[in-house]
């Protein structure tokens, strides 16, 4: 007994330090987007030349790798899968993803998939054979579904359109510009405007988006607002919502999303370092909204930046401390917790860090 609380309080120190300003993400996933079906969280991306990866949680902080879940012998497309997104609408998941400069759709019965292309080429009505990248989908209020995506016309620019209740056909007549480069921290690399994302909050919509070259270190996310989407007028905010985060830098490409417990959160990725780029790595802060009525502002609040783990982490030793099987029997591949609480153990974490040990 001497051994496994030793052994295990060596080991929650090194999790708390992984989790814990400084620590690397352990999950290479650019591009990221988390989606919390059920209780359980499910983040995909760009990193495998075979497909689209995903990835699972229970709490954001221990991830798992569950393979892919779009292989590109369901697509006809042979390279370059980037950017998914996925849906649940009417029983059914729907996959928004990039291929070979493309748009597509696939759809699944599972969010783990398979999931299985719809349709042969791009997007129905889409534009024809012009390359678009990075498609995201807003669902409004009023039962409407928005696609949001990139063109590459006077460098990357972000454009929408309305699509059909199959959620897969963009609708004639529709298509909209919306935000290219023009601020000047936007311009320190390339032309670049993309990976947009919509927020809606008290009836103003928020469409927030990543800004030059990503093998920049100054990659990093802005955002534009606009009162309507039938007739949008967009104004930026002048400076970035999201840059050179802690010791992070490349910061960008995101999705925002509402955890379990209410928060905003934005997951984003990073460059692998400051002296390299690949493979990006996922991370997750928290977002708000400040000031009063009809002049909110969308900000990152101060809370730490979640580094994810895997779960081979927490089973071989995190920090690579080898646990011994002693200590495996007590530990739960969930991450911070156990699987049998009657042996005594407890921990108490805020923030995401381990802050109490509790040996009974």
């Amino acid at each position: 007994m001497k051994y496994l609380f030793t052994t295990l309080i060596t080991l929650l120190m090194s999790a708390a330090n992984v989790l814990a300003d400084g620590a690397k993400s352990k999950v290479p996933l650019a591009d990221p987007y988390v989606l919390l079906d059920g209780d359980t969280y499910y983040a995909y991306g760009t990193h495998n030349a075979d497909g689209i990866e995903v990835w699972t949680s229970d709490d954001l902080y221990v991830w798992k790798y569950r393979g892919l879940a779009l292989h590109r012998n369901q697509t006809t497309e042979e390279r370059w899968f980037w950017a998914p997104e996925v849906y649940h609408k009417n029983g059914k998941y729907y996959m928004y993803y990039s291929a070979n400069e493309h748009l597509y759709v696939a759809t699944s019965d599972s969010p783990l998939g398979p999931f299985r292309q719809q349709g042969t080429y791009q997007m129905n009505n889409l534009l024809g054979s012009e390359k678009c990248i990075d498609s995201h989908v807003f669902f409004d209020d009023d039962g409407k579904a928005y696609l949001f995506f990139v063109r590459f016309t006077d460098g990357n620019c972000i454009w929408m359109c309305e699509l059909e209740d199959d959620y897969m056909t963009p609708i004639d007549g529709t298509l909209k510009k919306c935000i290219n480069v023009t601020l000047p921290w936007e311009k320190l690399l390339g032309r670049v405007c993309e990976g947009p994302n919509m927020v809606k909050f008290e009836n103003k919509y928020y469409l927030t988006y990543s800004a030059n070259d990503y093998n920049s270190q100054d990659y990093a996310v802005g955002c534009a607002t606009t009162s309507s989407l039938s007739n949008p007028t967009w104004g930026k905010y002048r400076d970035p919502i999201l840059c050179r985060v802690e010791n992070l830098v490349g910061t960008g490409h995101h999705t925002i999303f509402t955890d379990k417990e209410g928060k905003m959160r934005i997951a984003f990725h990073a460059h692998n370092s400051t002296t390299s780029v690949h493979n990006r790595l996922m991370y997750i802060g928290t977002m708000e909204f400040t000031g009063r009525p009809g002049r909110r502002v969308l900000r990152m609040t101060d809370d730490p930046i979640i580094r994810p783990i895997t779960n081979e982490d927490v089973t071989d030793g995190i920090g690579g401390i080898s646990t011994g099987e002693s200590v495996k029997e007590y530990f739960s591949l969930s991450g911070m917790r156990f699987s049998e609480p009657q042996k005594g153990v407890n921990i108490v974490r805020e923030n995401g860090k381990t802050r109490k040990v509790i040996v009974e």
